[in-house]
């Protein structure tokens, strides 16, 4: 068994699963064998917890005692208990600003409420593309402003992917020092906690753990998976990555719909994949 890397952190979207959703068969039969021998799983999305969960399910990781590490890192979940053992929010007042904003630029806004996403355009399609990543119902409020006055860890603004990029800057600027903006997807510009992505978030759990990054290999294809790629011990990159993501890590993969993941496992922890034994013990994160 290879000791160095004892915890195993994923992206969903792009990495973990194919382009129907679904984990590749092999990868998933690694990832069970290798939590089965002592090495740990964290799961690592812009996705809410509520769309993280079943992935969750499908790999166990109650069972093992993994983590998920949703809205990008605000939110960490203790599996084995259902406990949120980190969480930061955005700042008091950021519907009002973010509802002038969106209203100002044209494009759209939205929100999470237990298991519903909330918006004033449920029809919007960047709306229900969401929605259905997450397998979340759209729920209808009148007026972002008024309705979001409880404490949210994200909000996204969601619009065509050129127009997007052009008004990114301008998003954060306007914005200021207490918001992170970024996109996940083209069409998807994460508005986040100041100081809130992938790698703080697993510099706090890995504290707790008593682990550090060398003990962390990890997998990603987006720009907001490029921190969490530069400060894992060993960054993978799908082969689907964008460049950003790509010139991140430090090896690149084969892709989400080729067992990109299954085949890098396999390279790190030979047999893996066919659920041999690897040592004589296992090894204990």
């Amino acid at each position: 068994m290879n000791m160095a890397y004892q915890w195993i952190v994923l992206d969903i979207d792009g990495t973990l699963t194919n382009s129907r959703k679904e984990i590749p068969p092999r990868t998933k039969q690694a990832l069970l064998f290798l939590q089965s021998r002592g090495v740990g799983v964290i799961l690592a999305s812009g996705r809410p917890t509520f769309g993280v969960e079943p992935i969750a399910r499908q790999l166990e990781l109650k069972r093992w005692g993994g983590y998920i590490l949703s809205y990008n890192g605000g939110k960490i979940t203790e599996c084995a208990t259902g406990k949120t053992v980190f969480r930061k929010e955005l700042p008091a007042g950021a519907a009002v600003q973010l509802a002038a904003l969106k209203q100002r630029l044209g494009t759209e806004l939205l929100s999470y409420e237990g298991t519903c996403v909330i918006t004033e355009n449920p029809e919007d399609p960047y709306v229900q593309k969401e929605a259905a990543i997450n397998k979340m119902e759209i729920r209808k409020i009148s007026s972002f402003a008024d309705y979001v006055t409880f404490p949210v860890t994200k909000c996204l603004m969601v619009g065509e992917g050129n127009y997007l990029g052009q008004i990114e800057p301008l998003v954060a600027a306007e914005l200021g020092e207490s918001f992170s903006v970024y996109r996940s997807e083209p069409y998807f510009l994460e508005i986040m906690p100041r100081g809130i992505d992938k790698a703080q978030s697993l510099s706090w759990l890995l504290e707790k753990l008593g682990k550090t990054r060398e003990n962390l290999l990890a997998f990603g294809d987006g720009y907001n998976d490029c921190t969490m790629l530069r400060y894992a011990g060993l960054g993978v990159a799908m082969g689907n990555a964008g460049e950003a993501a790509k010139a991140a890590a430090d090896r690149i993969t084969d892709t989400n719909d080729r067992e990109g993941v299954a085949l890098m496992l396999e390279e790190v922890f030979p047999g893996c994949t066919e659920g041999k034994m690897l040592s004589e013990e296992p090894c204990i994160p």
